[in-house]
């Protein structure tokens, strides 16, 4: 690996674990201040609005500039979210902010990648990426946890500065202000982040036109991405994929947490352990896959999710604590060596179709639509009076049954086209640029 991977890991590794933290203290933050449960809950879909909403925006403005100026300023909107937190704004305009800032980094945290390294190490580089990021995940929730608990807490608001009020008097206001100091370490590496030599593409403005009329000139180029990857024999399998499994880990936490109540009888602080336990999974499985899987062979591990969907339904077997913790490694595991290389894979495809932060771009508008979609689905389910089993049922089935459509559209491809599949697939093998 190239010198410069390691520096994108370390500012990925920094401000995800801040992200993560904050949540946990703002949180923390909103239940010191009365807020309602119906508030702190938001804070969840609020982080990702600006992934959605701003995707068409987001994505040219990572392929405009060097992605080590994008992550930095990504980080610096994050910081500005905290210090808003900090000086009383309500904590969710706060967080939406921080989110903002979150939404403009995913395009060149994962950009760049392509841009530094040839396309046979794309597997390898994801491996590590992915499962660092889940690593801050877990450290994330533990370090906001311990951040605003009394032993570190009282420390840090025992520090005293002359002259200077800080008006930081609480625990979770204490834990917001040394996160910020996180998130500056964070943009300390995106500056040592070295510049790849690819050709920037200028954002399509016109100096006569408004920022807002820009923004919306934007949306045009956003849609035809988005139309050219699903159009694409491997670039629409891959998208399909991720979007599913990111749609389902995303709300996995939720059906851990419900599962868990009744299966274990846990409370929640007991059953959010047991989601770090598939995070770890899923770290294994991603460094795994990182070792034994190639570019040109990633659409094999599709089968995969068709299994995590079927595994999520024999969660309801199982009411062993000594059972369920390896299977949810296993089930982590099984989604870690799913996703690697079929993101790997969309991100060889979309660099070469339109630019590494337009396909990014255009992945995570797709992916968290499918987090809201399959959230409401499952909200649905237990809203019409499923009990949780029956709604986790639903899901598991729901997941399977469009990985095995996913796989049969793979398979259709491959019987129309096979030498247009041959080709692309041969490209992703031979590809050496940089």
């Amino acid at each position: 690996m190239k010198r410069g991977f390691y520096t994108i890991m370390s500012a990925q590794f920094f401000s995800s674990l801040a992200d993560n933290a904050l949540f946990v203290a703002a949180v923390e933050l909103m239940r010191n201040d009365g807020a309602p449960e119906w508030q702190r809950a938001a804070l969840v879909p609020i982080f990702t609005i600006f992934y959605v909403a701003l995707a068409p925006l987001v994505g040219a403005f990572a392929d405009a500039l060097p992605k080590g100026k994008v992550m930095f300023v990504s980080n610096a909107i994050k910081v500005v979210g905290c210090l808003i937190m900090l000086f009383g704004a309500h904590p969710l305009l706060a967080y939406a902010v921080v989110g903002l800032g979150a939404a403009a980094y995913s395009p060149a945290k994962y950009g760049i990648l392509t841009e530094l390294l040839p396309s046979s190490q794309l597997v390898k580089a994801n491996g590590w990426i992915e499962g660092l990021t889940i690593a801050s995940i877990i450290l994330g929730i533990v370090l906001g946890g311990q951040l605003v608990g009394h032993v570190v807490s009282s420390r840090l608001l025992a520090l005293d500065f002359p002259i200077i009020d800080t008006g930081v008097d609480t625990p979770p206001e204490a834990a917001i202000a040394a996160l910020i100091l996180v998130y500056m370490l964070a943009a300390w590496f995106n500056t040592r982040i070295p510049l790849t030599g690819v050709e920037m593409r200028p954002l399509r403005a016109n100096p006569h036109h408004g920022v807002v009329r820009n923004m919306v000139a934007l949306v045009p180029d956003f849609w035809h991405c988005n139309a050219r990857l699903w159009r694409d024999r491997l670039g629409q399998i891959s998208l399909a994929t991720t979007t599913l499994f990111w749609g389902a880990g995303g709300n996995l936490k939720y059906i851990v947490l419900a599962w868990a109540s009744l299966a274990l009888g846990y409370s929640t602080a007991q059953a959010s352990a047991l989601t770090g336990v598939v995070a770890i999974g899923t770290a294994i499985g991603a460094i795994v896959a990182s070792m034994r899987m190639r570019l040109d062979l990633a659409t094999r591990v599709i089968p995969l999710g068709i299994a995590m969907g079927l595994l999520l339904i024999g969660m309801n077997y199982i009411t062993n604590l000594w059972v369920a913790v390896p299977f949810l490694i296993l089930l982590g595991g099984l989604g870690g060596f799913l996703v690697v290389p079929m993101n790997a894979l969309l991100q060889h495809r979309g660099h070469n179709l339109m630019g590494a932060g337009r396909s990014i771009a255009v992945q995570n508008f797709n992916e968290n639509a499918s987090i809201l979609i399959l959230g409401a689905f499952y909200s649905a389910c237990t809203g019409f009076g499923l009990s949780a089993y029956s709604a986790i049922t639903a899901f598991g089935i729901v997941v399977a049954g469009f990985m095995w459509l996913v796989r049969r559209w793979h398979q259709s491809n491959c019987r129309k086209y096979p030498e247009e599949i041959a080709h692309l697939l041969a490209i992703a093998r031979s590809d050496k640029h940089h």
